[in-house]
Parts: C-alpha cells; structure tokens; sequence
C-alpha cells in the first residue's frame, strides 16, 4: 500500500523516466515525421489544449490582472532578450580558446537569442500552481517579441542575414495560442458553475500533455543522427547546460523570494521558467532561415537541442519542490491573516 502511494504520489517523474526510455529505445515513433507525427499533433493540437485548457481553468479577473503585472513583464522579458544573450555572449569567448568546436559555441550564442516557448513553462507554472496567467502572458508576449527580437540579435552576435517569415509565425502564434485561450474563456464563461462543482484535474491533465512533448521532445533529439560532433563535445555541452540551467533557476528563485524586488510567492514559478526557457518550437524554424545551406547548422542548432529537453527535465523535477514551497508559503500567509 505504502508503495502504490508512492507511485501515486510521485506518478510524473517516474513517467519522465519511462518516456524518455521510450524515447531511447525507438525515437522514430515520436520524431519528426513518425508514426505520432507531432509536427501536427503536438505542434497544434497538444499545444491547443495546454492553452484551452488553461483558458477554461484560469479565472478571467486573474488574467486580466496579470497583464497590468508590469514589473513581472519587464524582469522576464529583460532577461529573455537581455540578461540571457549578454550571459551567453561573455560565455563564448570564455570558452573560445577551449576545446569546445567553434560552431558549437556560435550554437550557444543562437541559443541566448532564442524566445520563450509557448507550453512548457506555462504548463510547469501551473504544475507549481504558480501565477499562471503571468505565464501565459508572458510566453505569448514573449513569442511574438521573438519574432522580430531573435533574428535581430542573431544577426548581432553571429552575422548572418536573412528574411524570417513573420506573418506565418505570426498566424501560427495566433492558432495555437490566442484562440485556444479565447475559447477556453469563452467556455468558461457558459459553465463556470459547472466547473466549479465538478472540480475537473485540469493539472493533471496539463502534466499528462506534457509527458507526450517531453516524449516527443526526447525522440527528435534521439533521431538526429546528422549531427557530426565528438562525444567529449557533445558530452561537454551537455554538462554545460546542465549545469547554467540549474545556476539561472537558482539565481531567479533567490532574486523573486527577496522582499527588496517585491514579488509575490505565486510569481516565483513564472519568473523562473518563462524568462529561463527557450523555444525549439520557434527557434529551429528561424535557425534554419537564418543558416540556410550552411553546412555547419546540425551543429549550430546542438545547444537548442539539448536545451530544451533539458529545460522540461529540470523543471519537472523541481516542480514538487516548488509546489510544497508555495503551499507553505500560503498557509503562513493565511495563519498570520486569522491571527490579525
């Protein structure tokens, strides 16, 4: 019985495990033109419902409130296209006379100018039962910024030119994002009342399609086999973002807990994963624009590929962390309200 709640209770990280062995075992399933075809079904659909669901979840006056939380705007997307470009910029030429390839470390200097994505951090805020609709503003906000911002800054810092296809990324943002979310307000609107009766798991629900991208994340990265690196690189690289993620997250969690920045306890999730987070959903599209016929862009897309896997794994194992932390804060918050 003990072993069962265990399982119960920790049932999202032993799937993290069990997917990406999946993943490992037989990438072709999930990748790119495989049997699941998620250039359709998770590009759109699964996207869709993360955003319907959260529109049928979120109450309208929060998100409606979020998006005059103008100093949580300003702090994610400053770092996004700031702080974050700046880091991996001074990291470069750190790791310049290195061993580390050369266009390996211009993947890294791509990947600093890369968006917020538009599901993941939104579906591991709501995991933490954060400030969603921060989120949700911001990983919208952040995408369109991106569209114009991304191949700006890379232009900057690697040189390259090139016409990004802003009306299609444009409309693709406005399908998987604005309409789902409208709709799910919409409905929401008409069955309020049911669903504060029936108390639907739109979490587990969220978690549930966020194993199916972490899935198909794993198998995309798994099928690449064009990639022409060493293992000593690859491994190195690994490590290296292993290890900046976890620096980035720990550093924002200290800054949104500090009372000098005046945040809420809610926001702490939102900060951490929209302004850490990078977009492949986005980001390999206007890579392969801007490094069109570019010999070296399997490798120059590396960084990209191995971060964003790497941003749901992390955030998915400290999103029960965060979750008892919030949880906490809460009740003492209410303890010294009864006891005023």
């Amino acid at each position: 019985m003990a072993i069962l709640n265990i399982l119960r209770s920790n049932w999202f990280i032993i799937g993290i495990v069990l997917v990406i062995i999946l993943a490992k075992f037989e990438p072709g399933i999930g990748s790119k033109g495989g049997i699941l075809k998620p250039e359709i079904t998770v590009k759109y659909f699964a996207v869709f419902i993360i955003f319907f669901n959260s529109g049928l979840s979120l109450k309208t006056e929060e998100f409606t409130k979020a998006i005059f939380q103008v100093k949580i705007h300003i702090f994610i997307q400053g770092f996004t296209f700031i702080i974050f470009p700046l880091l991996m910029q001074t990291m470069a030429i750190l790791l310049s006379p290195g061993p580390f390839d050369r266009h390996l470390i211009e993947g890294l200097k791509v990947l600093g100018c890369m968006p917020p994505p538009v599901s993941s951090a939104v579906i591991l805020t709501k995991a933490a039962v954060g400030n969603e609709a921060a989120a949700i503003f911001n990983s919208a906000f952040g995408s369109f910024l991106g569209i114009f911002m991304t191949p700006s800054l890379i232009l900057m810092v690697v040189g390259s030119q090139a016409d990004v296809p802003i009306t299609t990324i444009i409309v693709q943002l406005c399908l998987t994002v604005v309409v789902p979310l409208v709709t799910g307000q919409v409905v929401r609107h008409f069955v309020r009342v049911w669903l504060d009766r029936t108390h639907i798991p739109f979490g587990s629900i969220g978690s549930g399609i966020l194993l199916v991208i972490i899935y198909t994340t794993f198998c995309d990265t798994f099928s690449h086999q064009d990639v022409n690196l060493d293992a000593i690189n690859l491994m190195s690289i690994i490590l290296f973002i292993v290890i900046i993620q976890s620096i980035l997250l720990t550093l924002i969690f200290a800054v949104s807990t500090w009372k000098v920045t005046g945040f809420q306890s809610a926001d702490c999730p939102a900060l951490m994963f929209c302004a850490t987070h990078k977009s492949l959903t986005l980001g390999i599209p206007i890579i392969k624009i801007i490094f069109s016929g570019d010999p070296t862009m399997s490798v120059i897309t590396i960084p990209l590929l191995v971060y964003h896997p790497t941003q749901i794994l992390i955030g998915s194992l400290i999103v029960p962390f965060l979750r008892g932390w919030l949880l906490t804060q809460r009740k003492h918050r209410n303890s010294i309200t009864r006891n005023v």
